[in-house]
C-alpha cells in the first residue's frame, strides 16, 4: 500500500489521490514525497495526460510532515547533521518545485501542464505547502476545516517552501499573521486573504474542470513572471522598508527574543525578499535548517507535538479499564470556575446539571455559557440553533435530586474543606453507586476531602485552570485511595472537552501551583532586597514567560496570596519556608493594594484598569539597590525557583512521566515555551551545570536552591532527564 496513488482518465485528467493507510489523517513522509515526485514525473512525460489534480481520500487533506522525518534526516546524515537536513530539505524543494514549473519551457515560460490542488477538509503545514506549489487551489465549503502554516506554535517555521510562497503571494503585512502567529482560517476567509483560489462544493470536479482549460498563462505564478513585484514592497522599496521595520519590532516585542523560530523566519523572508525566487528557497532551507539545529526547536517539538499528543490520545490512562466517556455531569458550584466547566461540558455535547445553593446564583452559572455564546454569534462563531442547543443541555437548579443519573461530579465550591465535605455528602445521597465524584481545588488536598466520601476509591481532584474555556490544561489528582476507573473517567471526560491532561499524585499544591508559587515568591523576595521591579518582570518575560512575577500577582490578586500563605504557615508550621515573603505580602494588603481588581498593586492602574506603571511606594518601602543584580542572575534565580520543584516533585513521585511535567508547565502556567519545559530546559544547559548553578544559588540566597538529590546524582553520572525518564508508555491508540 502507498500514500499516493494515480488514476488516469478518459479526458486526460491525471487524478493523484493521497491516503495515508491507516491513519485517519495524512501526514508526508520521505519515502512518500519520493512517490509524489516519481508520479509527476510520470504525469508530465505522458502525452495523454493533459493535467493533474492532488486531493485526499480523507475528510481532510492533509496534517502536516511526519516529524521523524526531520529526525531521521538528521541522523542519516552522521557527523554532518546540518548537510543532512539541508539535502533533505532541498529534495522536497525540488519536488514542490517541480509541480509548479509542471514541466514548462524555463524561457518562455509555456508548454506546462496544469496542476490544481483539491481541498475537500483541513489543509495544515505542508499540507498547505503543498497546494501552494500548484497552479490553483480548490477547497470545499466546510466551516469546520482549518488551512495555514501553523509550524512556528511547535518552534520551528514553514520550511518546504510555504514562508517564501505565503509572502510573495500576499505580501510581508499581509503573510504576517499567518507566518508568525501561525493563524488558521475556514475555506472561506482563506480565500478571501487570498490563500486559496476557489469555494467549490466538489472541488475535485471543481479542479479537473479548470486544468482541462486552463492556458499556459494560468500557470506562471507571479514570482516567474517578468517585472513581478513584491506587494506591499521588498526590504529596500520605500513602501517595503518601515514593513520590515515594523516586522522585526513586532516580533521582538512579542517574543523578547527568546523564540528562535520567528527571529529565523523573519530573516528568511527579509533575505528571500531581495534575490530570486529559487535562491529564496536556499535561503529559506538554510534558515529552516538552523532552527532545527537549535535544542529549542527539538524541545519545543517533543513538548508541545509529541508529548502534549501523546497525553491527549491517553498515553498514561490506566490499561484494561473500559471506555469511560461522560454522559451526564454534575457541576456543585455555579461560580466562575463552576459556571466555566458547565460551559465546556455543555460545548462537548454533555448534559449538564449546574448546582448552586440560590437559584439567583445557578441561573447567573448558566447565563455565563449565553453570554459566551452571544458573543460567538455576533462573530459568527455560533448560530442560533447551536446556541438554543447548548443551552437546552445545562439544567441550573438548587435541587440535589436533580443530580441523579450523573456518572460524573466535578464539585467546585469555596475552597473550604468543611463546606466541600457537606457538598460531598449531599451529592453522595442521591448520585449512583458507580458514579466518580471530582474536586475541582487548586489547594486543598485530595485525600482530606476523600475522607468525606463514603466511597474514596471513585474521589478524584480535577484541576481547572482560569478562565477555564480559554486554559489548555487540566490538572488530575490521585488521592491515596483513588482508583483507576476514577482516573479513567477523568482523562476520558478531559478528552470529551478537547483539554490536555496530565495526572499527578496528592501533595500540597498538586504540580502546577507548587512550581508557580516559587517563582512568584522569588519575584517578591528581590523586591525586598531592593532589585527595581521592572528588572524583575522584563527578566521573566525576557526568558518567555508571558507575565513576570509582580505582575502575576496582581492578576491573580494580593489578597489571594495572603489567604494562602496563612493556610500554609499553618498547615507547616515551624517548616514553613516564605516568612520574608508574607512580609511584603501582608503589607500590601495592608495598604489595601490587592492588585488589578482593586486598581492598585504592585502597578498602578487607571479607572478603565490599566497599568501605568509600577508603584512608586514600593520603592519608598523597600528602597533600590545602588548596583543592581545582572539580567542572567535575576533571570537565573526566577527559573531555578521552578525547575527545582519540578524536580523535586518527580523526586516525591508527585510527577510519574516527566512529558506531563514539561507539558504541563508550559500549558498551566506559560513556563518558557521555547525551552519545552523545566526537564526539556535542565536537558539543554545539561545536569552538570545545572548541579553547579544550584550550589551558586544555595550559597548566594539559600537553601530553597539546594541541588535534589536527583539532580546531583544525574549530574555525576552526566545524565539527561529524558535520556533517563524517557516515555516508556505508548500512546492509546
Amino acid at each position: 500500500m502507498t500514500d499516493f496513488t494515480m488514476n488516469k482518465d478518459a479526458d486526460g485528467v491525471a487524478i493523484i489521490t493521497w491516503d495515508c493507510p491507516g491513519k485517519s489523517m495524512n501526514v508526508l513522509s520521505t519515502d512518500a514525497l519520493m512517490h509524489l515526485d516519481s508520479l509527476i514525473d510520470d504525469a508530465l512525460a505522458d502525452d495523454a495526460v493533459k493535467g493533474i489534480v492532488i486531493t485526499s481520500g480523507k475528510k481532510d487533506f492533509a496534517g502536516g510532515m511526519d516529524l521523524n522525518v526531520l529526525a531521521k534526516m538528521r541522523e542519516d546524515a552522521g557527523d554532518e547533521p546540518a548537510r543532512g537536513l539541508f539535502d533533505g530539505i532541498m529534495q522536497m524543494h525540488a519536488a514542490l518545485r517541480k509541480i509548479e514549473r509542471a514541466g514548462m519551457d524555463p524561457k518562455t515560460l509555456k508548454g506546462g501542464k496544469p496542476v490544481a490542488a483539491a481541498l475537500p477538509g483541513t489543509a495544515v503545514g505542508i499540507g498547505l505547502e503543498l497546494p501552494l506549489s500548484t497552479h490553483r487551489i480548490f477547497a470545499a465549503p466546510n466551516p469546520k476545516a482549518k488551512i495555514g502554516l501553523p509550524e512556528i506554535m511547535v518552534g520551528i517555521f514553514p520550511g518546504a517552501g510555504g514562508t517564501t510562497r505565503m509572502v510573495r503571494k500576499l505580501g510581508v503585512m499581509a503573510a504576517a499573521p499567518y507566518l508568525l502567529e501561525g493563524k488558521l482560517l475556514d475555506p472561506a476567509k482563506a480565500k478571501s486573504a487570498g490563500i486559496i483560489d476557489e469555494i467549490a462544493d466538489d472541488p475535485v470536479a471543481a479542479a479537473r474542470a479548470w486544468v482541462l482549460q486552463a492556458k499556459d498563462a494560468d500557470l506562471v505564478k507571479p514570482w516567474d513572471a517578468k517585472g513581478y513585484k513584491m506587494p506591499g514592497g521588498t526590504p529596500y522599496h520605500p513602501a517595503g522598508f518601515p514593513t520590515f521595520v515594523g516586522a522585526s519590532a513586532m516580533v521582538n516585542g512579542k517574543t523578547q527574543g527568546a523564540f528562535p523560530a520567528a527571529k529565523a523566519l523573519l530573516s528568511a523572508v527579509y533575505e528571500g525578499a531581495m534575490v530570486p525566487f529559487d535562491t529564496a528557497l536556499k535561503i529559506e532551507a538554510r534558515w529552516f535548517v538552523n532552527v532545527l539545529m537549535n535544542p529549542s526547536s527539538a524541545a519545543m517539538i517533543r513538548s508541545l507535538f509529541l508529548n502534549k499528543e501523546a497525553l491527549e490520545k491517553g498515553a498514561v490512562r490506566p490499561d484494561g479499564v473500559a471506555d469511560q466517556r461522560v454522559k451526564k455531569i454534575g457541576v456543585l458550584g455555579a461560580g466562575m470556575m463552576g459556571a466555566g466547566i458547565a460551559l465546556v461540558s455543555a460545548q462537548a455535547g454533555i448534559e449538564v446539571v449546574l448546582i448552586d445553593a440560590k437559584q439567583e446564583s445557578a441561573d447567573k452559572g448558566k447565563a455565563y455559557t449565553e453570554d459566551y455564546l452571544d458573543k460567538g454569534m455576533k462573530r459568527g462563531k455560533v448560530t442560533a440553533e447551536k446556541k438554543e442547543a447548548m443551552l437546552n443541555l445545562i439544567t441550573a437548579t438548587t435541587d440535589y435530586e436533580a443530580l441523579k443519573g450523573c456518572d460524573l461530579i466535578i464539585e467546585a465550591v469555596f475552597e473550604d474543606m468543611g463546606v466541600k465535605a457537606e457538598v460531598t455528602k449531599k451529592a453522595e445521597a442521591v448520585i449512583p453507586a458507580d458514579c466518580i465524584y471530582a474536586s475541582n481545588t487548586s489547594t486543598l488536598p485530595i485525600s482530606e476531602l476523600a475522607k468525606a466520601s463514603s466511597r474514596p476509591e471513585q474521589f478524584i481532584g480535577i484541576h481547572f485552570f482560569s478562565p477555564v474555556e480559554k486554559m489548555l490544561l487540566v490538572e488530575i489528582i490521585k488521592g491515596e485511595a483513588t482508583g483507576d476507573v476514577a482516573v479513567a473517567k477523568a482523562l476520558d471526560y478531559v478528552r470529551q472537552i478537547r483539554k490536555t491532561p496530565i495526572v499527578v499524585n496528592d501533595a500540597r499544591f498538586f504540580y502546577a501551583n507548587r512550581c508557580i508559587i516559587p517563582y512568584i515568591n522569588e519575584g517578591m523576595r528581590m523586591v525586598k532586597e531592593g532589585v527595581a521591579p521592572a528588572l524583575i518582570d522584563n527578566a521573566a518575560r525576557m526568558l518567555g514567560f508571558p507575565v513576570g512575577p509582580l505582575q502575576l500577582v496582581d492578576e491573580t490578586s494580593i489578597d489571594l496570596g495572603a489567604k494562602i500563605a496563612r493556610a500554609t504557615k499553618a498547615a507547616m508550621g515551624n517548616a514553613y519556608p516564605d516568612g520574608e515573603v508574607d512580609e511584603i505580602i501582608f503589607y500590601m494588603e495592608g495598604e489595601g493594594r490587592m492588585g488589578r481588581k482593586a486598581k492598585a498593586g504592585f502597578f498602578t492602574y487607571d479607572e478603565s484598569g490599566k497599568r501605568l506603571g509600577y508603584w512608586e511606594g514600593l520603592g519608598d518601602k523597600y528602597p533600590r539597590l545602588d548596583e543592581q543584580p545582572s539580567l542572567t542572575e535575576v533571570q537565573h534565580r526566577l527559573i531555578f525557583a521552578q525547575v527545582l520543584e519540578a524536580v523535586r516533585a518527580l523526586e516525591e513521585g508527585v510527577l510519574e512521566d516527566i512529558r506531563e511535567g514539561d507539558v504541563g508547565a508550559i500549558l498551566g502556567w506559560g513556563f518558557a515555551p521555547w525551552s519545552g519545559g523545566p526537564f526539556s530546559w535542565l536537558d539543554i544547559i545539561g545536569t552538570p551545570y545545572a548541579a553547579e548553578r544550584c550550589d551558586q544559588l544555595t550559597e548566594a540566597y539559600g537553601d530553597r536552591f539546594a541541588c535534589p538529590p536527583l539532580l546531583r546524582e544525574m549530574a555525576d553520572k552526566t545524565q539527561s532527564f529524558y535520556g533517563r525518564f524517557g516515555p516508556t508508555k505508548k500512546a492509546a491508540a
